[in-house]
């Protein structure tokens, strides 16, 4: 398995983080970027059902597709849903995300039991 570099899941972070902002500001009418922590929280939450549902659907969220990466679980398919909102969840709280083991895989993919793995691998 090839791992994937670090500057490319961070592209696919912020492309996800934006698609969350616009859709917050589309959706409940906060402002862009966020005010207050109100509005922040609220983006959080859409981030993390956002990304969580798309990844544990098809596989990938907004700024993975892109970046040509994908989540896969052992077997190889998408994840889930409930595994994808726990992995989200985690990603969210960006310590899970800084801690790797040697395989770049993060807190939140050891404890969803997935890894991120070029488009199509």
């Amino acid at each position: 398995m090839q791992t994937v570099s670090i500057g490319r899941r961070i592209v696919a972070l912020v492309i996800d983080w934006f698609a969350a902002v616009l859709s917050a500001a589309a959706v409940a009418g906060s402002t862009v970027p966020p005010e207050g922590l109100r509005e922040s929280f609220l983006v959080s939450g859409v981030f993390i059902v956002e990304v969580g549902l798309l990844t544990g659907l098809l596989g990938f969220s907004i700024g993975k597709r892109l970046v040509g990466l994908e989540v896969e679980g052992p077997d190889g398919r998408p994840i889930g849903v409930p595994r994808a909102l726990l992995r989200t969840f985690l990603l969210s709280l960006v310590i899970p995300a800084l801690l790797m083991n040697h395989e770049r895989r993060g807190l939140h993919d050891i404890a969803a039991r997935s890894r991120v793995v070029k488009l199509g691998s």
